[in-house]
């Protein structure tokens, strides 16, 4: 499985950035995939994820109502849009896939078998 991330940056508070995740090398109906963040000195979350079939949608609270996860399946891309960006959104974003991840599990980091190479966003006050 390889997972190749995208679309991480520098922006300002307020701001958007939208991240890619381009997968190969899986059969994706069996798939769920999202993104993980890892913030210096914080506990690292799965701040959205969707279930390859099904489409089912995990959002963490912190990404609620500014976050939208989505795929392209013809692309077999998956794509985190970011608006209403805060200073404690930054973080490196790791595009993470699983397969067998039932619906209550798609927020578990532990899930996930697989972890492309993590992509920088940076949000200034």
């Amino acid at each position: 499985v390889q997972l190749q991330a995208s679309g991480g940056g520098l922006v300002q508070a307020g701001g958007s950035l939208r991240l890619s995740c381009a997968a190969s090398g899986y059969t994706y109906n069996s798939y769920a995939m999202g993104w993980f963040r890892q913030a210096p000195g914080k506990e690292g979350e799965i701040v959205a994820a969707i279930r390859w079939s099904g489409g089912n949608i995990y959002y963490a609270d912190s990404a609620k109502g500014r976050f939208t996860i989505s795929r392209d399946s013809a692309k077999k891309t998956v794509y985190l849009q970011m608006n209403n960006l805060k200073p404690e959104d930054t973080a490196v974003y790791y595009c993470v896939a699983g397969s067998g991840i039932i619906l209550s599990s798609l927020g578990t980091a532990s899930a996930y078998n697989y972890r492309g190479q993590g992509t920088l966003v940076t949000v200034s006050s």
